[in-house]
């Protein structure tokens, strides 16, 4: 939380020029990045070397958060996890609408203040970034109602030079003072549509967009110069990541849906002011829609979205208003490891297909790691969550094959995993990457017969060949701890399973066959596993 938010300086009249690029560091990987912008892929050029600001659009927390909420921070979280592999110290801003419509009408409905409503919600919020491993990689949560003086001040400047315009109390952004108007999504100003409603007989231009409310009779309102009221909903955003990253930072992130007029009044109103580019690379993931649709988990199907797809996109939109369910009772049902590899198993630029059945399958690709890491430490003797993953891309890159085969594959694999991440990062395609590997060491450990007679060389291999897994994997934030259950009743689970196989392995020694293939069978339908290996029989469940 920012203690001593620094007080914006006053902008000029003069045009900005771009920034001059800097040099790439020669440590870091050549990462190119989709910048809706331009609609293109650029190299990515922080604005300071070894240094990157990221900005998330966080929630309007007036209602639980369900999974649409989860997307951008898996995504966004996982894009740090890898500048900071490659070299880079990242910093990385979610911010809190906590002062809203919406809000107003939640706290109304239920009857207490809508502090009360807010902090609710954002608890419920953290908890479930908590839950997904996200909460401990984000440095600043700011909170709209945290920085009244600097969105008033910021207002104000506008005003000042002559681009916005107060009437009857409210404050407007006058659109055609900025020439700019419509580059992100690319359209024009006849193609725009304003707030309009109540509102637009106060308004020069229907397009132009409200920077400062005046208050209704009873609602939350702050003291300001055109009298009491609140901030709309843009000028929250271009404040706090202004305070936090600087007048131009590197990467502006969120949804689809909110690159109009969100993001291109963010862009309108920042600009105007500083002169400057607000940042210099936007990102935008796709929407998550409900399907009936399953897909493969660990192929290739991981081709990016198409330009312009947005109105279909947000037709099938997963939201508050639609009813999606609150998170925490999914988090009952699915562990969040299935989750984030549901939320990675696709390019982040593509809509993403939801379903239940679609989580289950992918968790089905998922027990397929959990079983060789059993396997692993039934080999090694040791934990494969205990490997210390390499913390940086060239720490990687020093490790040597000495002419080993499996090695030498598992190196190639490495640089086909890093060159995938380094294009737009696709999660989607690393993954099946990752399915490649972790195929190629369970080939090995067939071969070479590990389980029954390994030698120290082998094992030694198996080892080096696990720890690039480990390595790659934790820059997807997966596989950072042991597998979690979402069960209750974990140690019944155990218990109950420990008895059905000690009656199976009792109906083979006294050759009752069709009792243990019963035994096997009904449980497969189920979704549990049997497997019959040298040491025992292991059990797994989809």
């Amino acid at each position: 939380m920012l203690q001593n938010p620094v007080i914006y300086r006053k902008g000029t009249s003069q045009r900005y020029q771009t920034p001059r690029l800097l040099k790439r560091n020669t440590e870091t990987a050549m990462i190119r990045i989709y910048n809706t912008l331009t609609k293109t892929k650029e190299e990515f050029q922080p604005v300071r070397q070894g240094k990157v600001g990221m900005y998330l659009c966080g929630p309007t927390v007036y209602k639980p958060s369900h999974i649409g909420h989860m997307v951008g921070p898996v995504i966004f979280d996982t894009i740090k996890r890898y500048l900071t592999y490659c070299g880079y110290d990242v910093t990385f801003v979610i911010n809190i609408t906590d002062v809203d419509d919406k809000l107003i009408a939640e706290s109304n409905l239920r009857k207490i203040p809508m502090s009360d409503v807010a902090e609710e919600m954002t608890a419920d919020y953290m908890r479930n970034l908590d839950a997904m491993g996200v909460l401990e990689n984000i440095n600043h949560f700011p909170k709209a109602t945290e920085y009244m003086p600097h969105i008033i001040e910021f207002t104000q400047s506008l005003i000042d030079k002559g681009i916005a315009y107060a009437s009857d109390g409210d404050v407007y952004f006058d659109v055609t003072k900025f020439r700019d108007y419509g580059k992100l999504s690319h359209r024009s100003l006849e193609q725009m549509l304003g707030e309009g409603g109540l509102t637009a007989e106060q308004k020069r231009s229907p397009c132009d967009f409200a920077l400062w409310k005046a208050a209704k009779p009873g609602e939350p309102a702050w003291d300001s110069p055109w009298g009491k009221g609140r901030p709309g909903w843009h000028i929250e955003c271009s404040v706090m990541s202004g305070c936090l990253l600087g007048e131009t930072f590197d990467i502006h992130g969120g949804g689809l849906d909110l690159v109009f007029p969100h993001h291109e009044n963010e862009i309108a109103q920042s600009e105007a002011r500083y002169d400057k580019p607000m940042a210099k690379y936007w990102m935008h993931n796709g929407l998550m829609q409900a399907s009936n649709e399953v897909g493969k988990v660990g192929g290739r199907n991981t081709h990016e979205a198409q330009s312009g797809d947005f109105e279909s996109q947000e037709a099938g939109k997963i939201s508050k208003s639609k009813g999606a369910g609150a998170f925490r009772e999914m988090l009952k049902r699915f562990a969040p490891e299935n989750i984030r590899f549901f939320l990675l198993s696709s390019h982040y630029r593509r809509p993403i297909d939801f379903s239940e059945e679609r989580i289950r399958q992918v968790g089905t690709g998922l027990e397929t790691f959990y079983r060789f890491f059993k396997r692993y430490a039934r080999i090694t003797g040791e934990n494969f969550h205990d490997i210390p993953p390499a913390a940086v891309r060239k720490e990687g890159d020093l490790i040597s094959s000495g002419g080993d085969p499996l090695l030498q594959q598992a190196a190639e694999l490495r640089a086909k995993y890093l060159e995938t991440m380094d294009d737009d990062f696709n999660t989607g395609g690393a993954v099946g990457i990752l399915f490649d590997l972790l195929r190629l060491l369970n080939k090995f450990a067939d071969e070479q017969k590990l389980e029954e007679n390994a030698e120290t060389l082998q094992i030694s291999t198996l080892k080096q060949g696990a720890g690039i897994l480990r390595e790659l994997s934790a820059t997807l934030g997966m596989f950072l701890k042991p597998p979690q259950t979402v069960s209750g009743n974990e140690e019944l689970v155990q218990k109950l399973m420990g008895l059905l196989v000690e009656l199976r392995l009792a109906a083979r020694k006294s050759k009752d066959f069709a009792t243990a293939d019963k035994i096997r069978n009904d449980l497969a339908t189920l979704g549990i596993t049997l497997e019959d290996r040298p040491g025992g029989t292991e059990w797994s469940m989809k």
